[in-house]
Formats: C-alpha cells, sequence, structure tokens
C-alpha cells in the first residue's frame, strides 16, 4: 500500500450548507481557516442544520478575503453578506453549549428565512479563540472550537469509504451506494491507508501540522441526506449499525485538535506519530 497523503480538503463557511475543496488551508486552533464562523439559529437561538432542514445542503457558500459570505441557493438572487460589527452579541445554542455571536444584517436573515420558509438569522462567530472552549473530557485548558459539531477539524479516509461501500453493496439495499464522501462533510481526507486505520491513532502530523485524535465521530441523520439533491435514504446508518457500532455511536472518522499552527496541503504527507 502506498504511504498516507492528504487527499483532499474541504470547509464549510456556514455550518450546514455545502461547503468548497481547497487546495491549500491555514490551520488555526478552533479549525481550518473561515471554518463553520457562520450558523444559522431559530426563533429560540438554536442551530439550525441539516437534520431538520436538510435543504440547507442545497445552499452554496463563498468565503471572501475580509471573512465575509457570498450565498446563493436554487432559485435566489445571491447575496454578499459583510462580517458584522461587534456592537452587541446573541446567544447560539449549539447542542449543549451556549455561545455568543453578531448577528449578521437583517438582509441576510431575510434571504435565508424566505428559501427555508422559516424564521431564522445568520450569526457570525466573530471571536473563536475565547467563544466555545472544547468538551474538556476530550480538550485540554484554552482549545476551542467554532460552530463545527464539537472539535476543530473532521479527519475520513478513502480506504474506509471504500470499505463502507462495499458492507452497503453485500446489504439488503445496495442500491443506495455507493457513497460520495460528501455525505460526511469532512475537513480532510486521507488516501492510502487501510480500512478504518483510523480507529487506532492517537496523533498524527498532516505536513508540518501536528495534531490530537480527540475521538471517534458518532454519525447522525445529515449522512443519509444527498448532497446534490437533499433527498433522504436509509444509508449508511443502515450499515454502520450492523458493522461499526461502538457503544451507542455509529461511527465513521476521526475528530482531530490541533497542536501546532500552520498550514495543510493536497498531497501533504499523513504521519502517524503515536
Amino acid at each position: 500500500m502506498s504511504k498516507p497523503v492528504l487527499h483532499s480538503i474541504h470547509v464549510y463557511p456556514l455550518k450546514a450548507a455545502g461547503g468548497h475543496a481547497l487546495r491549500e488551508a491555514v490551520v488555526e486552533p478552533w479549525g481550518l481557516s473561515g471554518d463553520r464562523r457562520w450558523v444559522l439559529i431559530d426563533e429560540n437561538d438554536k442551530v439550525v442544520t441539516q437534520r431538520p432542514q436538510p435543504r440547507m445542503a442545497l445552499s452554496a457558500v463563498e468565503q471572501g478575503p475580509d471573512g465575509g459570505i457570498l450565498l446563493s441557493a436554487p432559485g435566489r438572487e445571491p447575496l454578499a453578506v459583510r462580517v458584522p460589527e461587534p456592537t452587541g452579541t446573541t446567544t447560539v445554542e449549539i447542542w449543549n453549549d451556549k455561545v455568543e455571536g453578531v448577528a449578521a444584517d437583517a438582509s441576510a436573515h431575510a434571504w435565508f428565512s424566505d428559501w427555508l420558509g422559516i424564521a431564522v438569522r445568520l450569526v457570525h462567530l466573530d471571536d473563536p479563540a475565547v467563544r466555545r472552549p472544547i468538551d474538556p473530557e476530550f480538550a485540554r485548558p484554552g482549545e476551542t472550537v467554532s460552530f463545527a459539531d464539537g472539535y476543530p477539524l473532521l479527519l475520513t479516509t478513502l480506504g474506509s469509504l471504500d470499505a463502507l461501500n462495499a458492507l452497503i453493496a453485500q446489504g439488503d439495499r445496495p442500491g443506495e451506494g455507493p457513497l460520495p464522501m460528501n455525505r460526511f462533510r469532512p475537513n480532510v481526507v486521507v488516501e492510502g491507508t487501510a480500512a478504518w486505520a483510523e480507529d487506532d491513532w492517537s496523533r498524527i502530523a498532516i505536513g508540518e501540522v501536528t495534531f490530537r485524535v480527540a475521538k471517534m465521530c458518532g454519525r447522525c441523520v445529515v449522512t443519509t441526506t444527498d448532497q446534490g439533491t437533499a433527498e433522504r435514504g436509509r444509508e449508511p446508518l443502515r450499515t454502520l449499525a450492523r458493522h461499526r457500532r461502538f457503544g451507542d455511536k455509529l461511527v465513521f472518522g476521526q475528530n482531530l485538535v490541533p497542536e501546532s499552527p500552520g498550514s495543510v496541503r493536497m498531497g501533504d504527507p499523513v504521519r502517524l506519530l503515536e
């Protein structure tokens, strides 16, 4: 087998919206630069994701050089959104955390509310260095995360995706496979490893940057959502439940916490440190 290398890099400027691939990305302590710095919240200040709103997958978000974003979606005129002035904060309830962010202009709220058919507000994470600590069970003092589910980066491997698709093909719903990697919304994808090799990783280096492998990634209904059509099936959760259940979690991928600053690039070697 060839030596592991970084196959692709992905950022998602708005949590739950479409992402885009990069050839190179800066690794910040809380994740890839620009990743999940924006989020939608509902009337109760709770985060809006693809779980209840699969159409979020169809919205595209381009990151501007100043941190602003350009929103687009089927049937909608694009809308440029600037980084809001930090004149006051809004509470975002994201899973078990309450995080302060800064609300965007009213035009951005209206754009997404009209498209989704529910009242939402767009919020920017103004200071990721202090706003949201990582779960202390898996973090060191001072480590923080953006509006990602819980950890700065998510890593997946092509070897494990190939193995999962083989299992889907052997199951009773083979027509739902093979699944593309975008179902799992990773930040970094590694090629050149055996299937499930990442289960045993504790610490790795990607190019010049070192990472601690915090914990396996438990998967949810978002993985059953076709990222190009927003339609839902039953895979991969059906197959993960049969073959990749760890405790009460259906697992695919590993959550990473950066240990050093730097940049990662497509083709970078991936080295197992521990």
